[in-house]
């Protein structure tokens, strides 16, 4: 459960920063040269469509869909990804991303449910 509802916050929090980075292409600031350097606009869609993502599988282990376990683990690791290269833009808001994906993916995997009966 838990895992479900980090999942959620971070959707959310993700899709308010990636509105953040669409509405106003100056919050967040210039960098110098940068392998993954992107505009600030692209940041944020990035970041809106991941987190709409997140929210949704959050809110799928929530209900309790089997689906949604692995599927948690995969945004999670891709969040922790694009929150890594999103490190120079922000890098406290990016490490606590980072901690709390990691949080996830090993409540997921780590999980001690029943084996099902047969």
């Amino acid at each position: 459960m838990l895992a479900g509802v980090l999942l959620l916050v971070e959707g959310v929090l993700g899709m308010l920063q990636g509105i953040t980075g669409i509405a106003e292409d100056d919050v967040y600031g210039e960098i110098g040269e940068y392998v993954f350097e992107f505009s600030a606009s692209t940041w944020g869609w990035i970041h809106l469509v991941l987190g709409l993502l997140v929210a949704i599988i959050g809110a799928g282990i929530l209900s309790g869909a089997d689906w949604a376990k692995a599927a948690g683990v995969a945004l999670a690791a891709l969040a922790v990804i694009a929150n890594f290269i999103w490190l120079p833009y922000q890098p406290v808001w990016a490490v606590i991303s980072i901690a709390i994906g990691v949080f996830v993916i090993w409540a997921l995997c780590t999980e001690d449910s029943p084996p099902a009966a047969h």
